[in-house]
């Protein structure tokens, strides 16, 4: 995918464990784990915006855009995919 997230980027400046970021946030460790790896197809934007918060930084610094072509790319429009939630599975 052609977008990157350096969320590990900025658990090392800030010297904060996964763990610390996600109870900080209101994520569970699991979903964190998701979207650090890259794994996630999309973020709430309440979302971003509280690791912003709590990472004290701006939303470019957690999300890049590299140019690539890869087959699981869904163009714009919806893949159908649901929002990496805060919370639990109710939030």
């Amino acid at each position: 995918m052609p977008i990157v997230v350096d969320i590990d980027v900025m658990l090392a400046k800030r010297k904060m464990s996964v763990g610390a970021l996600a109870e900080r946030v209101g994520i569970t460790p699991a979903n964190l784990a998701v979207l650090k790896n890259g794994r996630a197809k999309a973020v709430r934007f309440t979302t971003l915006a509280a690791l912003c918060e709590v990472l004290e930084c701006q939303p470019g610094d957690l999300l890049r855009w590299e140019p690539g072509d890869q087959a699981g790319d869904v163009p714009l429009g919806g893949s159908g995919a649901q929002p990496l939630a805060r919370g639990g599975p109710d939030s």
